[in-house]
């Protein structure tokens, strides 16, 4: 029996989605355990392209997957998300898809809140304006609407009523703004509920009782380690904990549950966005070849992606957040005809040498990447079946990063096809 959880350990898009995809074939039940539609994970099949935002990419596979009650659920969006994944031959129903009963929803005051907010020049910060930050806001402050709440129509309704008075007031008096009418809003998320509520459930002992019967369990997070709303590049960050240790309280298990940490890496470094960036590109063409060629584009927003070289710092800082066993690199094949290859070993600030990655903004924005430089393989990669088949280069490259890192590599992905991948060691 696995129990594994699976984090980005850069700043997101680290190609997750094909990573656990490839894993969900062995695994029984894929969790998510935070986020919400504000993700996205991009999965190729037979060279046709899945986009995922709530929905557990192990879906494809046939197996059980579960939204844990630390993720929040936008219930249009994944109602529309369903019906296209149907339409494509994808089975959901009740059997294999399951939703926490407490899972907290996304409203549309969320929404409005947070467009309003991010056309605020002081106040922006590059979000995804899905309303996934003020859903947390709310479950926080213990004034949040829960799936269970969503599918009792009289709770609901109490709920919302309660609730609307502070909107209305807060959008009338800041954004000189009407506010929002409790009957259509209860009428559009009655027919919500009325979908949904098969698939509610307590899916804390769902996910217990698979592991205490010996499943094979694959919790998957959103965005990346360098998001995380404590441990993350703050305020330019996501709302919940994409870290490890967000799977114990986004799911409902406890930590001597879990038996690894499987951390997602790009052989290079992006970020979607605003907020610091210390090895991100500067010669535009530069950007725009990485992101032509390894399609750095948002799989939610469509959002051109700020690209930059590998920073080992901030890789070995997630390393140590999440406890990181093994690494899974993921792209390699972007970077094949590169002649030289920059790896960020320290960064130095107000004259003085930095190997740590800081946490305060102020101090990234101000920090200088000191460069490892390493000779590019110039060959195409994205065929090899075998690591020892590898030009001599790009094994170097690899082990430099584990090196750095502090822990083995244990999967490479050379393109983005399942079969362009290859396993250096067993992680299921």
């Amino acid at each position: 029996m696995s129990v594994i959880v699976v984090v980005g350990a850069q700043w997101g898009d680290e190609g997750k989605g094909k990573i656990i995809d490839i894993l969900s074939e062995k695994a029984d039940l894929i969790v998510r355990y935070q986020g919400g539609n504000n993700a996205g994970h991009t999965v190729v099949v037979n060279n046709t392209q899945f986009i995922f935002h709530l929905v557990p990419s192990g879906i494809l596979h046939n197996k059980k997957c579960v939204l844990g009650a630390g993720v929040v659920i936008d219930p249009k969006g994944l109602i529309e998300e369903i019906l296209e994944l149907r339409k494509r031959g994808v089975i959901i129903d009740r059997k294999n898809f399951f939703i926490s009963r407490e899972a907290h929803i996304v409203m549309p005051y969320h929404k409005l809140s947070e467009q309003l907010t991010e056309e605020r020049e002081h106040s922006r910060i590059g979000t995804t304006r899905k309303g996934i930050g003020p859903t947390y806001v709310d479950k926080m402050a213990r004034v949040g609407i829960r799936t269970c709440d969503l599918i009792n129509p009289r709770i609901f309704k109490e709920k919302l009523n309660e609730h609307l008075k502070d909107i209305n007031l807060i959008f009338r008096k800041i954004y000189n703004r009407c506010g929002f009418n409790s009957r259509s809003i209860v009428d559009k998320y009655s027919e919500y509920a009325d979908i949904l509520k098969e698939y509610v459930v307590d899916t804390s002992s769902l996910v217990n009782k698979a592991i205490d019967n010996g499943r094979d369990v694959l919790f998957e997070g959103a965005q990346g380690t360098l998001l995380d709303v404590d441990f993350g590049t703050y305020p330019f960050v996501t709302s919940s904990h994409p870290i490890a240790g967000g799977a114990c309280i986004g799911v409902g298990v406890g930590p001597t549950k879990i038996n690894k940490v499987l951390g997602v890496v790009k052989s290079y470094s992006t970020r979607v966005g605003d907020g610091p960036f210390p090895t991100e590109f500067t010669k535009k063409s530069r950007q725009d070849a990485f992101r032509i060629k390894g399609r750095e584009y948002g799989a939610t927003t469509g959002r051109p992606r700020r690209c930059g070289w590998f920073d080992a710092v901030a890789v070995r800082y997630a390393v140590r957040i999440n406890g990181l066993n093994s690494l899974a690199i993921t792209k390699l094949d972007v970077l094949d005809d590169l002649p030289e290859i920059n790896i960020c070993v320290g960064y130095k600030y107000k004259g003085k040498i930095m190997n740590d990655f800081p946490i305060q903004t102020e101090v990234i924005n101000l920090a200088k990447p000191i460069y490892e430089v390493m000779r590019g393989w110039q060959q195409d990669i994205s065929g090899i079946k075998d690591f020892k088949y590898f030009p001599p280069n790009a094994r170097k490259y690899l082990n430099r990063i584990s090196h750095l890192s502090g822990v083995p590599i244990s999967i490479i992905s050379i393109g983005a096809r399942r079969e362009q991948t290859i396993f250096l060691k067993k992680v299921l």
